[in-house]
């Protein structure tokens, strides 16, 4: 069990983190608008979630979990949250015991999300998790296990795969729209001008192919339908005296079966936002592929990809709070977790041994 007041003493002086997070558990309730209580502050949950759960229509913000006071008062003022659904990190695990909160959302830095995921299933919750799943596969299956064990769900949040534009480029695979699929091509990044945050600290779960690098690592994967069974991949940094801990940039190659290949790439130092998917008739992109503030794209025949929803988090959040509701299988369960995460260590391996190595 990792110590939790370790990390937070660790990471108190990175520049905008906020590593109010938590867990919790209770008995499951009947509603058909689900409570959810967010773990982790962030700008992500402060920024982007928080409001979502004021759009949305299967669930709504019912709980947080945070080590300060001063942040717990701002969002019960905001939120109007009773006190009996703000949690600290001493009384985590009573949510146990409160109805109102039906699903815990894990938004922590990587290598805190085994723990709180785990936590949060004995509690009885459903669990939603940000990407990356987790540091491991072996994390990654401590996971699912957990919730099997305990009857509640797991879900990954890769808000891409509840997008119209995505799904459209999908069915086009599924279909063979464009004829079979030759080679994908994808790239997502940003400049990141922090220079002491958790993204470049190992220990949290930093790096750029653990954050930035799973939209092209799961782009490739949703391209093809098929799982690469091969990687070459390399990692450098133009910033060395931050970028001391973990890779800058990281690009590698997947061979699929068939033949198949993907070249991606992913890094914290420069601006990058494109998928190309090439076919035997044909090809599509989508360019950004991954934007919070939309998604853009055209095919070789001229078809525009423009399809826009008003929110993506609220589109994720409410997808997967009916199929609670409803008891259906997660748009993207655990196991799509896990599986990126299975050729994230083996592109690990191959920088570590400076060869192609084979995915297992």
């Amino acid at each position: 069990m990792i110590n939790r007041r370790k990390f937070i003493k660790q990471a108190a002086s990175l520049a905008g983190l906020t590593l109010s997070s938590g867990g919790f558990a209770g008995i499951l309730t009947q509603n058909k608008n689900l409570g959810v209580a967010l773990v982790g502050l962030g700008y992500y949950s402060t920024d982007l979630l928080a409001p979502a759960l004021q759009q949305t229509k299967n669930c709504h913000l019912a709980g947080i979990v945070t080590g300060t006071p001063a942040k717990a008062e701002k969002w019960k003022r905001a939120y109007n949250l009773p006190d009996k659904n703000i949690y600290d990190y001493n009384n985590f695990d009573s949510i146990t015991n409160n109805p109102a909160i039906d699903v815990v959302y894990i938004v922590l830095p990587p290598s805190l999300h085994t723990e709180y995921v785990i936590r949060a299933a004995n509690a009885g919750k459903h669990v939603w998790c940000e990407k990356p799943m987790a540091m491991t596969v072996a994390e990654c299956q401590q996971m699912i296990d957990a919730c099997k064990k305990n009857n509640v769900t797991l879900s990954i949040g890769y808000r891409m795969h509840h997008e119209p534009n995505t799904k459209q480029i999908i069915k086009y695979r599924k279909e063979l729209a464009y004829g079979s699929v030759v080679k994908v091509e994808a790239a997502a990044g940003y400049f990141d001008s922090r220079t002491d945050h958790w993204k470049q600290k190992k220990i949290l779960g930093g790096g750029a192919m653990y954050d930035m690098g799973v939209y092209p690592l799961n782009a490739t994967r949703y391209s093809t339908g098929l799982e690469p069974i091969a990687v070459t991949a390399r990692a450098s940094t133009t910033r060395p005296a931050i970028y001391k801990e973990v890779e800058e940039t990281m690009q590698f190659e997947l061979e699929f079966p068939g033949g198949i290949t993907a070249i991606c790439e992913t890094s914290f130092g420069k601006n990058m936002n494109d998928l190309r998917v090439t076919c035997s008739k044909g090809w599509y992109k989508l360019s950004p592929f991954q934007s919070y503030s939309g998604i853009h794209g055209i095919t070789s025949d001229g078809k525009k990809l423009d399809a826009s929803i008003p929110n993506q988090q609220a589109k994720q959040m409410d997808d997967d709070a009916l199929s609670i509701i409803n008891k259906t299988p997660m748009l993207v369960p655990g196991e799509e977790g896990l599986k990126d995460i299975r050729v994230v260590e083996a592109i690990y391996r191959s920088v570590a041994e400076k060869k192609k190595v084979e995915i297992r």
